[in-house]
Parts: C-alpha cells; structure tokens; sequence
C-alpha cells in the first residue's frame, strides 16, 4: 500500500517559551486537497512551513511519501524536491526573466540540461497561461501574474504534492481570481494540495476537507460544507462569523 502523501504526528513547535503548534496530527491523502483555515496566530503557516522543514519542529514527525523529513538521517533536500511550495511574497528574481526564474532551480538542483529545463518552463507557463510573458522580468507584471509565475516555477520541479502559504493574501482583490483558478485546475487535475487561505469561497468549492485551527490546535476538521455551513465548535462559530462566505 502506498504511503499517505503528508503524515504528520503530534508535532509541537516552540518559538522560545512560545508554543506555536500543540501536539497536531492529521494525514493528507493522495489527490487531496486540504485548507487550513483559522485566525491570524493559529498556527497555520508555521504547520505548513514544517512540512518542508523551513521551520524546525521542536518535537513529533512529519512523513512525506513515508519518509521521516523531521528524522536526522533524512535526505530533508531530496525530499524537498517532492514538495512544490507557493508563498504569500512570490520570491522571484527581480534582474532575472521569467524564464530564467523558471529554469534555474531545474538547472542547479535537478541538473536538468538548458533545453529540457526550458521545455518545461515553456508547458509550466502555458498551464498557467503566461507564455506571452516568458521574456519579461518579473517587474513588468501585475501581483496576480507573478504569483502565477512562482506556481509555474514549483511546477516545474514536477512535485508530488503542492504546499501553498496565503498565496492569494498580497494581491490585490482583483488579481486573486486568476491565481485561484490555477489552484482550482491544479486539484481538478488530482494535485495532493495543501492551503493555507482565507478564500473561503475557494475552501468550500475546492477543498476535500477543512482544518480549522486556533492557538495550535486543530479544533474542528471535516467536509468543507459541514465544517463552513454546520460548525460544531463555538470557537469556529465565532471565526465564520467574523468572515463572509460568499
């Protein structure tokens, strides 16, 4: 049997006397695509930027494909190449094109050759539908297109699951659609996703399951529709009532 995509059991983190994460257990399942909703402090972004070990986890494992990435043994670089990540700042290189944006993590980390490398930069950017901008620098686009550009540079790395950190967040209310309907085309097309986002529209029409956290827990977790429209919890009640769902 094939191991889960993203295990994670009982993880703490401490920042100082601060603990961030208390004791989170959940598994994401291949073809999944699960939002992690909650307050601002919840402890969201800290969970996901574990997965991938940009944070140290203070205790508990996290398993990816059913390797230890917590473990000290782990190949925490090889299997970060399994882990396609998406940021609230889209982190381009501002002096490079877009292209070269997209090539050089191929180039440096997978040593793919400049022609395979550019090849699939040129079918990442058709499917987020910027081929038109591959010579531009990354200052010539709007928020939206660069967002989708940094979504077409973790494609490029040909993930197995995609992590993504309040990508919407920065832009501008406008542009937000655009990038959400790439991450919509990405679930339809059976990408393991794992969001984190105050697009509840998004969450409810996309998402398998819901996680809903508060002060590093998971309080309340199920079917979009269940956890959005049928809270159990007084604390997600006050959380959605503080928010429109459209």
């Amino acid at each position: 049997m094939t191991a889960p995509p993203i295990e994670i059991r009982d993880l703490h983190k401490y920042f100082g006397e601060l603990e961030v994460l208390r004791g989170i257990s959940t598994t994401i399942r291949h073809g999944e695509v699960v939002c992690l909703l909650g307050p601002s402090g919840s402890g969201k972004s800290t969970l996901l930027r574990c997965v991938n070990r940009l944070e140290e986890p203070t205790s508990g494992s996290i398993l990816i494909e059913g390797e230890d990435i917590t473990s000290e043994d782990a190949d925490v670089d090889g299997l970060r190449t399994r882990i396609g990540m998406v940021f609230q700042q889209f982190n381009l290189f501002p002096h490079l094109t877009v292209l070269r944006n997209l090539r050089i993590a191929q180039r440096k980390v997978l040593r793919r050759d400049t022609d395979e490398a550019t090849k699939i930069a040129e079918e990442m950017l058709a499917r987020v539908g910027l081929s038109d901008k591959i010579d531009e620098h990354p200052s010539r686009l709007s928020g939206g297109q660069q967002q989708r550009v940094a979504i077409a540079r973790a494609l490029c790395m040909n993930p197995d699951m995609m992590l993504f950190d309040e990508p919407t967040s920065a832009l501008d209310p406008e542009l937000i659609g655009e990038v959400l309907d790439v991450m919509r085309e990405l679930a339809e097309a059976g990408m393991t996703m794992l969001v984190v986002t105050h697009e509840m529209g998004f969450a409810l029409q996309v998402a398998d399951r819901v996680i809903f956290m508060d002060e590093g827990v998971i309080v309340e977790e199920g079917p979009p529709r269940e956890v959005l429209r049928n809270p159990q919890h007084q604390r997600t009640k006050k959380f959605l009532r503080a928010i429109e769902i459209e």
